[in-house]
């Protein structure tokens, strides 16, 4: 006895045990029970191995067996159930059916009437449960509110305090999933993690994690104060110190970056502030025969050049415009040694001349400074003339047919006459052989 009082002290646990000299002991409903407190196991009659410890604790027990009550009024309304254990001031108090159910602290379990296989360790813990079944609750007002939810774990002061009929909750922490009331197959670890109401399927990892969370479902969150501001948006995935802070929309996945307030179906990775190269293993010395190169903006955004029309408006002919490509001169050069230590030989153009020339083939940085050439432009534009010269070779090439065509004609017209000149003498030349014959005049 001394041991029970001595751990109930331990966990704070208060009550006054009332000696009965008419009660204590032995009582009638058989030679295993035992007793101590005024009408505690009042009116037992067959029940056995049942130990009531306070006034009027399992007062209603008449035939449940192997509980355990210690406690004012603790399993007071208990009548048949078996394997119960209170200890603290109306612990397990309203319990008719329920078995296998440990309470211990001031309130803990009071409303639980046929809930099975429930674990309460706190004041008011899991205080209005009445048929939820196997739910652990560690900590002050732990799943205090839960009434029919089932499978649920909170450990921590006030951890799932609101939630009413959710089930397969896990909190761990102060507060964590303070306020969520109806949601089902959450996970909050850290302070103030998953302020849910009623969204499923969340995981919380780290101090005020998912914080402002109310419906948003399918979310994860690791790290202190990751996803903090989302509400309602629903399958993110942020992992770092506030990741996803600014996060509200949907299908987000932000690593070691705060995210964009209501942007959607995007992935940002590091902090431009903080990072400033990257290295990714498995693509150099991958080869693919399909694919389009990437490219990436001054703000780090990723993607591909699509050329298909249903992307374009304004189109137009290049004309003149590529014209300016004439005016640029190609150069050989060395990157410097910080960027290539290798000192390998390139050839190229430099940003800064094409600029003069052409002030749109040029990309610029984040601070608005020449950065690159849009080499891509370059061998469109050069397209464009290599057309336009072709064109011409065309033109001329049609333009040699056709004289040709006319010195065939004017060959042939000349052979032709040759070959008639050249019967015309022949046949002189016969008319000089013959004979000259003089008419008789006489």
């Amino acid at each position: 006895m001394k041991r029970i009082v001595r751990f109930v002290a331990l966990l704070g646990v208060a009550f006054v045990f009332v000696p009965s000299t008419s009660h204590a002991g032995i009582s009638q409903g058989g030679d295993t029970n035992t007793k101590n407190g005024n009408n505690a196991l009042q009116n037992n009659t067959t029940g056995t191995s049942n130990s009531a410890y306070g006034v009027e604790a399992m007062y209603n027990n008449t035939t449940g067996s192997s509980n355990t009550a210690v406690g004012f009024e603790a399993l007071y309304t208990s009548v048949t159930t078996n394997e119960n254990t209170a200890v603290g001031f109306k612990a397990l108090f309203s319990n008719t059916t329920g078995f296998n159910n440990l309470a211990l602290g001031a309130y803990a379990l009071l409303s639980n009437t046929n809930g099975t296989s429930n674990t309460a360790l706190g004041q008011s813990a899991l205080a209005s449960n009445t048929s939820g079944t196997n739910n652990t609750a560690v900590g002050l007002q732990a799943l205090q509110s839960d009434t029919t939810g089932s499978f649920n774990t909170a450990t921590g002061l006030n951890t799932l305090r609101s939630s009413t009929t959710g089930s397969g909750n896990t909190a761990d922490g102060l507060a964590a999933l303070q306020t969520n009331v109806t949601g089902n197959n959450n996970t909050a670890s850290g302070f103030l993690a998953l302020l849910n109401s009623d969204a499923n399927n969340n995981t919380a990892y780290g101090s005020e994690a998912l914080e402002a969370n109310t419906t948003g479902f399918s979310n994860n969150a690791l790290g202190a104060n990751a996803l903090r501001n989302n509400t309602t948006g629903s399958h993110n995935t942020a992992f770092g110190d506030s990741a996803g802070f600014n996060i509200t929309g949907d299908n987000n996945i932000d690593i070691a970056n705060q995210g964009v307030a209501g942007e959607a179906n995007t992935i940002r990775l590091g902090d431009p502030t903080v990072q400033n190269a990257t290295f990714v293993a498995g693509i150099f010395g991958s080869a693919t025969s399909t694919g389009l190169p990437v490219y990436v903006d001054a703000t780090g955004k990723l993607g591909t050049l699509p050329s298909s029309a249903r992307f374009k408006e304004e189109i137009k002919p290049m004309n003149k415009q590529s014209e300016a490509i004439l005016s640029l001169h190609p150069v050989t050069f060395h990157y410097k040694k910080e960027i290539d230590a290798k000192n390998t030989p390139q050839f190229g153009l430099v940003a800064e001349e094409v600029a003069k020339v052409s002030p749109d083939l040029v990309a610029r940085d984040g601070k608005g400074e020449i950065y690159s050439v849009r080499y891509e432009a370059v061998n469109a534009m050069l397209l464009n003339e290599f057309l336009k010269e072709h064109l011409k070779v065309e033109e001329l090439l049609a333009s040699a047919t056709k004289q040709q065509e006319q010195i065939n004609t004017l060959t042939a017209q000349v052979k032709a006459q040759s070959v008639l000149i050249q019967k015309v003498t022949d046949q002189l030349e016969v008319n000089k052989s013959l004979p000259q014959v003089v008419a008789d005049t006489r």
